[in-house]
This record gives structure tokens, C-alpha cells and sequence, in this order.
């Protein structure tokens, strides 16, 4: 759902700007708290040694999954958006940085997604598809069963309704700045229509992926925090709360081979699986080419990048020249998303100045 420079007009391309920046600058004071680093507390700071690292290494998954574009209909494929993911995974405030990070690599060195529309797509694609998504996962976990399966469950019900709803938000742009003059009913009906079904792919993905974290480190999922219902004991005919355990030290605990799995999957994932993408339009390209909204798209700026279109600029091979971007991709989204993450967690607040001073964790 990249949107491309010339579909949505100047002004509205900057109002969308302006609301994109007050999201990222909310969440990174956001992040702090959810990083571990404005408070003094061990619970806090326990979690923010988890966090910090699995950061920057959700935005580089997320970046590798955006490459394996899915088959959804006649000629019509989705991917990845990943705001339901990153909120589950890290948090709300956290995902809507790890998804930012993703579009704004996007952009620069890979030409997908206009510039002019780089406030858009944030807006989209991490705003709204990790508020929406993160609001029904934490409705949902208070109706379910304190139960592992129930993040899963309420995972996957997140993430289906966050994809139609970042194209309802896609529409309700279009229809305030759209360049071209097309029906917003047709729009709204075939952008929603054909992202319910990207939505199921999307879920499918979420789910996997946070149950099978959850499957080895529960304690790496945001969301899943304090959802552990304690054990009772029976004493005198009265069920009372089992005394709670020690917690086990983080550095006791490593998230190195997590963290290293989770690296490895993302590289094999971009630089071999995503061969065999769908070669197939997304939803919103192939709304836009049956609808005409493309009829005034322009020409990326960054169109003469050496990794535009997700290709090395003088290979040859298309495998080897696609492989070898994914990589890349993966590579600088890393590295660049836990500078970021790390920044943050690391950033201390006036009131926690006098304190003592936070120690970061190690990956």
C-alpha cells in the first residue's frame, strides 16, 4: 500500500507530513517508557533490556516480509504491512518506529513509496494499522482466557482488521487530496474490498510469527506481558495467590539466539524467498490502475537508485540482483533501526536525571 508520489496533492501531502512527524514524536517519548528508559523501576528496566534489542530486529522482519507479496485474487497480490506485528511484539509506541524506519528505507534507497508521500504512507501503514490493531489486540486479551493461545487468537483478529482499515484511511486522504476525480465510493469499495483479503494474509503472518515467539521467549512479547494468570493454592478450604516468584536476571536469560534466528530468517526470507513473490500488483496498484487514481503519479525521486526496484544496479541476474538488495535492505534496516531504538532507551528524561544512570542492555 506504498502510496506513490502524485496521487494524493501538495497540501494535503503536507498535512499528512505534519501529522506523520507529531506521531513519530509522540512515540519516541512513547518508546522511552515502553524501552525501559524513564524509569528507575527494575520491572521496567527488565523489559526494556528485552525490548531494545528485538526492535531493530522487527523492522528489518518487517522489511523482509514487505517483499513476499501474496496472491489474493485475479491478478491482484498483498504483503505485509506490519502494524499489527510490531505493536504485539514491542509495543504500540515502538511499532509505529519500526514501521517508520521500514518506509523511510523504503523510500530513500529502494524508490517505493513517493517522498512527497513519505507522510502518508506513516500515517497509513504505521499510524493507523498499530493504533487500530493494538486497540482490538488489548480489547481482545481482556475477553479472552489469560491464555497463550489467546495472543495468538487476538493477534491475528488485530491484524485482519488493521489492513482495510489503513485503506478506509487511504480513501478518507484521497478523498480530502486526490488528484485525479474518481467516484469515492468505488474507491472506498474496491480499496476495502481487495485489503480484507490481504488483511487474512497479513493475520496469518502476525500470528504465526508472534506464536512462535511466544512458543520459546513469551517474555519478548509486549503484549503479552502481566497476562500470566498466578497459580492458587487451597489453604484452609480459601484459594489464595501462590507467593510470586524471583524474576530470572536478564543477562541470566540471553536473547542472542532469538535475536540471531530472528536475523537469519529475515535474511533468508529477502535475499531467497522473495524470488518467488507474487510479481502480481498490490491492492492499491491495481485499484489505482482499474480506477485511473495513477493517472497523474509521478516519476520517484529517487528513481535512479543504485537499489531501486529492489534490484542491484549492474547485475545482470535477476536473482542474484533481487537477493542481493533484500540483504542489503535487511542490513541497513537493522542497523539503522536499533541506532534509533537504542538512542531512545538511552535518552533520559529531565526527571530521571538526577537518578542513576540507565545501562543499556547487550545484543
Amino acid at each position: 500500500m506504498h502510496v506513490p508520489d502524485g496521487f494524493i496533492n501538495a497540501p494535503v501531502s503536507a498535512a499528512a507530513g505534519a501529522v506523520a512527524a507529531t506521531a513519530v514524536a509522540v512515540s519516541l517519548r512513547g518508546a522511552r517508557r515502553e524501552l525501559g528508559g524513564t524509569s528507575r523501576s527494575s520491572e521496567a528496566e527488565s523489559g526494556g533490556e528485552r525490548t531494545a534489542p528485538l526492535a531493530g530486529l522487527v523492522a528489518a522482519f518487517i522489511f523482509a516480509v514487505q517483499m513476499l507479496n501474496f496472491p489474493v485474487a485475479a491478478g491482484t497480490s498483498g504483503h505485509l504491512l506490519g502494524g499489527a506485528l510490531a505493536a504485539i511484539l514491542v509495543g504500540p509506541f515502538t511499532g509505529v518506529l519500526c514501521v517508520s524506519v521500514v518506509l523511510l528505507m523504503q523510500g530513500i534507497l529502494f524508490a517505493d513509496g513517493g517522498l512527497t508521500a513519505l507522510g502518508v504512507n506513516i500515517t497509513n501503514m504505521a499510524v493507523v494499522t498499530t493504533v487500530v490493531a493494538y486497540a482490538v489486540f488489548r480489547g481482545l486479551v481482556k475477553l479472552l482466557p489469560r491464555k497463550r493461545r489467546s495472543i495468538t487468537v487476538s493477534a491475528f483478529a488485530a491484524a485482519v482488521i488493521s489492513v482495510p482499515a489503513a485503506a478506509a484511511a487511504f480513501t478518507l486522504i484521497y478523498a480530502i487530496g486526490g488528484t485525479t476525480d474518481v467516484p469515492i465510493g468505488q474507491v472506498f469499495t474496491a480499496m476495502v474490498g481487495v485489503h480484507v483479503l490481504i488483511g487474512i494474509g497479513e493475520a496469518v503472518i502476525t500470528a504465526l510469527t508472534v506464536g512462535a515467539v511466544i512458543a520459546v521467549r513469551p517474555d519478548l512479547v509486549y503484549g503479552a506481558r502481566g497476562l500470566t494468570t498466578p497459580l492458587k493454592l487451597r489453604v484452609n478450604g480459601e484459594l489464595v495467590d501462590t507467593p510470586a516468584a524471583e524474576p530470572v536476571p536478564v543477562a541470566a536469560r540471553s536473547h542472542r539466539k532469538v535475536w540471531l534466528a530472528g536475523l537469519a530468517t529475515s535474511l533468508v526470507l529477502a535475499g531467497f524467498v522473495s524470488f518467488y513473490a507474487s510479481a502480481n500488483p498490490d491492492g492499491l496498484e491495481k485499484v489505482a490502475s482499474d480506477k485511473g487514481i495513477d493517472a497523474k503519479a509521478e516519476d520517484h525521486a529517487a528513481a535512479d537508485s543504485p537499489l531501486a526496484d529492489y534490484g542491484v544496479e549492474g547485475l545482470t541476474n535477476s536473482r542474484i540482483s533481487g537477493g542481493l538488495a533484500g540483504v542489503i535492505g535487511v542490513g541497513v534496516t537493522i542497523v539503522a533501526g536499533t541506532g534509533v531504538f537504542w538512542t531512545v532507551r538511552r535518552r533520559r528524561t529531565p526527571e530521571n536525571q538526577s537518578g542513576p544512570s540507565q545501562v543499556g542492555g547487550s545484543v
